[in-house]
């Protein structure tokens, strides 16, 4: 058997780099996707509402989001399950809505592997947010009583 090794983030490679991310191409599809957010009749409203005027200071945190997602630079200071929480509208419907222009956004910008990349991240990260809104609103089913005779 071998021996097992386990890496720091240090020894780990950014899953972007492999892929081709860049961050002119963060800086490029980030305001290129939340213009058709802010265009869009179910999640513009939702967004100018708690954004406002912020765009500008939105736009910057999201690059930073996605650079430290993609290209582990560790700018991103935030919580976004909180800021998420925080919005009673949110449902599964805006998030698969969300989902769905962001991959064409994606696919559209990027080259396949980069947007390959950022599909999948983005669906695990919506799938995460929806768990903890769910979970903070005592929305998530009860878990299941294990059988009898079980650890």
């Amino acid at each position: 058997m071998a021996p097992t090794q386990s890496l720091s983030l240090k020894d780990r490679s950014p899953p972007g780099l492999a892929a081709g991310v860049t961050e002119p191409m963060i800086a490029a599809l980030v305001p290129a996707f939340y213009a058709r957010v802010r265009a869009d009749p179910a999640l513009g409203p939702i967004f100018d509402r708690v954004i406002g005027d912020g765009w500008d200071e939105h736009l910057a945190k999201l690059c930073d989001f996605w650079s430290s997602v993609l290209l582990m630079t560790g700018r991103f200071k935030g919580s976004p399950m909180v800021a998420h929480a925080r919005i009673a509208e949110i449902r599964p419907t805006h998030f698969a809505r969300w989902l769905h222009l962001f991959r064409q956004s994606a696919e559209r910008l990027c080259p396949p592997a980069a947007a390959a990349l950022f599909v999948a991240k983005s669906e695990m990260i919506a799938q995460s947010l929806q768990m903890g809104i769910a979970a903070s609103r005592g929305e998530l089913p009860p878990s299941r009583p294990k059988p009898e005779g079980s650890a």
